[in-house]
């Protein structure tokens, strides 16, 4: 059996257990002669694994001020719930021994993490909205009830295996209704002039659908999960938590990064009565199976955002590092999650970061 590896340190270590630790793949490093065990984080790092591994056993006081990238406040702030202790300084011997206490700590903290915090966040009042924009690395309970924080956490493959036996199932039916030949449009209004919908429309009809879905993507983000409610309003403070302060409190709390089977279930049966009202049963059908396509793959591609590691360069790489600021610095920005297109018509596009060269 082989040896089993060292575990990271949960103090400031001496530098030959640092030198060890590094050897065994514990990522350590300092700032501003504080030192920090990042071996939990460098998964989730918005540039990616390798980027983080390489600055191992180095001073990264410089690289938060970038270039490539300003790290922001919050993102600072993150940095402290990994701090191990103080460097010396010459001979870097470890000043004091022991874990600094952590953001969000309950010492520290506005709310008791040890109690459900969903009835606690509308006491907040006007120090809600800052609060929740301060995000913190550990996972959250709602409810005290077992079974309700049971129906409140979703793993990613779920929304997968429940929706996509769906989407096709409709799509065939959508396709072979409309293969029928019966399905017109404008055909409430005038007989004459109605417009045959044939089969062979349905990819197109489809695509209207995803269209569709990510503009609605955008609205919601934007209007309803990024509303500012009323300080004064403690129901309205809980309702926007539930939404998604809690996503914002704990961006990496992977049981809370898609959307659960059973509320979602209500919000596409309402979208879909209201598509039925608007056009033709079929041609609706077809636009809301479209739709519903397009959120699945919105729900793996906010996950993949969070937790994968996508090649730098290509498109998800370029997605990931947007969504993290927009949890990290431009909450008021940036509301695309799948595509940042409408963030362009609505001038909300999260501004590219420059900086001055040096004489």
């Amino acid at each position: 059996m082989l040896p089993q590896a060292p575990p990271c340190p949960r103090d400031a270590p001496s530098p030959r257990r640092r030198a060890g630790a590094l050897r065994a793949g514990c990522c350590l490093v300092s700032c501003h002669r504080r030192l920090y065990d990042l071996s939990g984080f460098v998964r989730l790092h918005p540039g990616g694994e390798q980027l983080l591994r390489r600055r191992a056993g180095t001073d990264v006081s410089a690289a938060l001020d970038g270039p490539p990238h300003r790290h922001s406040e919050n993102a600072r702030r993150w940095l402290e719930q990994y701090y191990v202790g103080e460097l010396e300084p010459g001979d870097e011997q470890v000043q004091a021994p022991g874990r600094a206490r952590a953001v969000g700590d309950p010492g520290t903290d506005l709310v008791d993490w040890q109690k459900p915090l969903l009835w606690q966040v509308g006491h907040l009042g006007e120090k809600y909205d800052e609060w929740v924009h301060q995000p913190v690395d550990r996972p959250i309970r709602l409810f005290h009830s077992d079974f309700l924080e049971f129906l409140s956490k979703t793993a990613w493959y779920v929304v997968f295996m429940v929706w996509t036996p769906v989407v096709l199932y409709l799509s065939w039916v959508s396709y072979t209704s409309l293969a029928q030949g019966k399905t017109r449009l404008f055909s409430s209004f005038t007989t004459e002039y109605s417009i045959p919908v044939h089969k062979y429309y349905f990819p197109f009809i489809f695509l209207v659908g995803m269209i569709l879905w990510s503009l609605l993507e955008y609205l919601i983000h934007r209007f309803v999960f990024h509303m500012k409610p009323p300080a004064s309003n403690y129901y309205l403070i809980t309702l926007h938590f539930l939404l998604h302060g809690q996503h914002h409190k704990s961006p990496f709390d992977s049981s809370r990064l898609v959307f659960p089977p059973v509320p979602a279930s209500l919000v596409m049966g309402f979208f879909y009565g209201v598509l039925r009202l608007m056009l033709p049963e079929i041609l609706g059908l077809a636009v809301f199976v479209g739709g519903l396509c397009g959120y699945v793959i919105y729900d793996m591609m906010h996950y993949y955002l969070h937790y994968g590691s996508p090649k730098k360069g290509s498109y998800l790489y370029g997605l990931k590092v947007y969504h993290v600021k927009h949890h990290f610095e431009h909450q008021r920005s940036g509301f695309g999650i799948s595509t940042r297109f409408w963030d362009y018509p609505f001038r909300t596009l999260i501004p590219e970061e420059t900086f001055k060269k040096e004489d």
